[in-house]
């Protein structure tokens, strides 16, 4: 285990990834109560909202009144997804102070998420990472689909390296591989890894892996061992991906935690608190965690 990092920090996604697979549209109060929540764990980064088109994605309509509702606080980060330049626009007019684009590795999950070919994403990042710049703003770059295509099938990790190089050429500060439909092994995830980082530093990756397969946790650690130390992870497993049938949900972020721990991976965060946040949001998606960590501790 030399290669584990001491130190990992998890990225909680639930607030925008998690919740906007969800059907039901979540009061814009518990939003903010479950961010605040969150924001008492222990982490350090917290995915707010995002600044998508409500046609798109109503669930997420009220970024802005999220945004201004919670409690921030200073050693705490909370970045948002935009998806264009109006996006960001909009961001910035919230008070926004750190942003996420995306692209995609195939030309047909880039149109049916993006709505464009992966050129003219890749055009709308650069030109929103100029005014980002501007701004000082932190930006990172998402890679969907970085582990496999629900209608393309295999990605090649050279295509993911070729992405992940034009992002950070154009601004972006760190880039999360994306298992965007949860169907990637640890020899994949281990594969894309040993592709990228002769390119670029292991630091400026991390990863955002869903269970569909219930390969999450394994790929995590097939990750860590090459010394991957930023996850992606959502509470109670919440989540999905709109525009990929059968994408269940991200990792859970107790179980992730529950992992770290085992590992003797420090991470700052509190499992009780998070278990607690986790029966919380329970209340309002209309089905129990995901999170198997939550569960047992729930049966005790």
């Amino acid at each position: 285990m030399s290669n584990f990092p001491n130190h990992v920090t998890l990225v909680e996604v639930g607030p925008r990834d998690g919740l906007q697979n969800e059907k039901n549209i979540i009061p814009t109060a518990i939003k903010i109560d479950l961010i605040n929540r969150l924001s008492q764990t222990g982490l350090k980064i917290i995915e707010a909202t995002s600044f998508v088109s409500p046609k798109w994605i109503p669930q997420l309509a009220d970024g802005a009144a999220v945004l201004a509702g919670i409690s921030l606080q200073t050693d705490i980060r909370y970045p948002v997804l935009i998806p264009n330049l109006n996006g960001l626009n909009r961001a910035l007019q919230a008070g926004a102070k750190e942003i996420a684009v995306i692209c995609a590795t195939t030309e047909t999950f880039s149109q049916k998420n993006t709505h464009c070919s992966i050129a003219d994403s890749l055009k709308r990042i650069q030109e929103t990472l100029v005014t980002a710049k501007q701004h000082q703003l932190r930006v990172r770059g998402y890679i969907s689909c970085a582990l496999g295509c629900p209608f393309e099938g295999t990605v090649p990790p050279k295509k993911v390296l070729e992405l992940a190089t034009q992002l950070i050429t154009l601004g972006c500060h760190e880039i999360c591989l994306g298992d965007t439909i949860g169907i990637g092994t640890p020899l994949q995830a281990t594969q894309l890894i040993q592709t990228l980082v002769p390119e670029i530093p292991i630091q400026r990756l991390a990863i955002h892996f869903h269970d569909t397969y219930g390969q999450a946790l394994a790929n995590i650690y097939a990750c860590l061992a090459l010394g991957i130390s930023t996850i992606d992870s959502s509470i109670a497993g919440l989540g999905g991906c709109p525009y990929a049938k059968g994408a269940t949900g991200n990792v859970a972020t107790e179980d992730v935690l529950y992992l770290m721990n085992g590992l003797g991976i420090t991470t700052g965060i509190d499992l009780d608190a998070l278990i607690s946040v986790s029966q919380f949001v329970a209340q309002f998606t209309g089905q129990p965690p995901r999170s198997k960590v939550t569960l047992a501790k729930t049966r005790i």
